[in-house]
């Protein structure tokens, strides 16, 4: 089975950057679809970016244009990059894997890490 630990959250300050990373074990992340989901207090856990097998990526309206996913096979990780920074941006981070492909709900994933907060001040 595979292992997903996230790593890279903190506080920054609005306007500023911020990246988090997602490591694989147990398995070879390749052969999944990846996808970003953040929860904030009170609210349901959102999609934020995805990455398909194939290397393309889809976007949460929210963070288009300010985030950018990535993935490097090497190291079995995938990464956030998170620009522009707002404080609605504040959240805890997970990183999830699917045997399918990428999907913007979390049915579709079976394997979830545990998250790192990101905290994004004014």
């Amino acid at each position: 089975q595979v292992q997903l630990a996230e790593s890279g959250g903190g506080l920054v300050q609005a306007g500023g950057s911020l990246r988090v990373s997602c490591a694989a074990s147990g398995g070879t992340m390749s052969i999944y679809g990846m996808g970003w989901f953040r929860q904030a207090p009170g609210k349901e856990r959102a999609f934020v970016a995805g990455i398909g097998r194939s290397g393309g990526s889809i976007f949460a309206d929210s963070v288009k244009g300010r985030f950018t996913i990535s993935r490097d096979s090497a190291k079995n990780t995938v990464y956030l990059q998170m620009n522009t920074l707002k404080p609605e941006d504040t959240a805890v981070y997970h990183c999830a894997a699917s045997r399918l492909g990428v999907f913007r709900t979390t049915s579709e994933y079976s394997y979830w890490g545990q998250g790192t907060q990101v905290t994004v001040s004014s």
